[in-house]
């Protein structure tokens, strides 16, 4: 038999520890003490909480892996809950969602982004002017949501510069609900369309919907922008959604108000996940050839015989053929 490699007069008989020494377990902490956390903003890895009322930073914990933590995420979180000053608590599991919203960077990136999760209502902020609405991207937020099932909501902005009815004329076959709001105007219709609810902010940078925040939430002290005399374009003031309880308690509802986009990638969504948020015309399609995509070009298409046969609104096809184009458009 062969001499040992190391003796017990050898250091590094001691300085490496034997292989195997260590029980291995297939269990796993039970966290029986881990508390509720409601997700309310996310900046560079740390996430702020709300835990039984009060605010705390944490982490995520490792064992959640590459799993995304996102604002509107409800959590279970232990560690140093207290909300004291240099404290950390540790995320160790994310709830099941009831709803996520998503998007690409661009239509032909296959990376999904979730942006805010458990909302029930997207609020797509534009003005009427300065600058003008863009309705490329309002076609793809309403296009995000329906695929979300998310219920959209138009808040146009500055109705004193512009009348909305031109506007409004474009969504109105649609049978998207919306808000008009002016400087300094009563906003007690948006309120009402918010209470109860958790609905997302989103618009470009520009539209006011920082301003609609500081409006909603007095205290919320969001940065307000101003719109490139040049370009046309608002400059990113909020750089990080951030999830804000209306005034009146819980029942009040929450807004989440997101940054300035410019982009709107749709890679994720499907013609077919689409058609399914317009009940009445998806039932025209049982007749479609296989594969038909329900544009405007597709041969033999239910929407077209439906409207032929007078059983559809022909603006209501066209339009849900504009949100089905806007998939396909450019992101920008």
């Amino acid at each position: 038999m062969g001499r040992a490699r190391y003796t017990d007069e050898d250091v590094e008989h001691y300085d490496r520890p034997r292989r195997r020494t260590r029980p291995r377990t297939k269990e796993r902490p039970t966290y029986d003490d881990a508390l509720d956390g409601l997700v309310v903003t996310v900046d560079r890895g740390r996430l702020t909480l709300l835990v039984e009322g009060r605010t705390v930073l944490a982490v995520k914990a490792r064992p959640l892996g590459r799993k995304g933590v996102v604002v509107g995420d409800r959590v279970r979180v232990v560690g140093d809950v207290s909300g004291s000053e240099g404290t950390l608590a540790r995320i160790v599991e994310v709830q099941p969602r009831a709803s996520i919203l998503r998007r690409t960077a661009d239509d032909d990136d296959p990376v999904e982004r979730v942006i805010v999760a458990n909302a029930g209502q997207l609020v797509v902020v534009t003005a009427l002017a300065d600058p003008e609405p863009r309705n490329g991207l309002i076609d793809r937020a309403l296009v995000a949501a329906y695929d979300a099932g998310l219920e959209p909501l138009l808040c146009l902005t500055k109705a004193d510069l512009a009348d909305p009815e031109s506007f409004l004329s474009t969504y109105r076959s649609l049978g998207v609900p919306w808000v008009v709001t002016r400087k300094g105007g009563d906003l007690t219709e948006l309120r009402d369309r918010l209470t109860g609810r958790i609905s997302v902010l989103l618009g470009h940078s520009g539209v006011g919907k920082s301003t609609l925040v500081n409006a909603l939430v007095p205290d919320a002290d969001r940065q307000v922008g101003h719109v490139n005399a040049v370009t046309g374009r608002g400059r990113h003031t909020s750089t990080s959604a951030l999830m804000l309880p209306l005034p009146g308690g819980d029942a009040a509802g929450w807004i989440i108000d997101t940054p300035g986009i410019r982009s709107f990638g749709l890679a994720h969504v499907e013609p077919q996940q689409l058609i399914s948020a317009f009940p009445d015309l998806e039932a025209l399609t049982e007749v479609c050839p296989r594969g038909c995509t329900h544009g405007e070009d597709a041969p033999e298409c239910g929407l077209d015989e439906g409207v032929e046969a007078g059983r559809a609104d022909p603006d209501r096809v066209q339009s849900f053929r504009r949100l089905l184009a806007a998939r396909s458009e450019q992101a920008y």
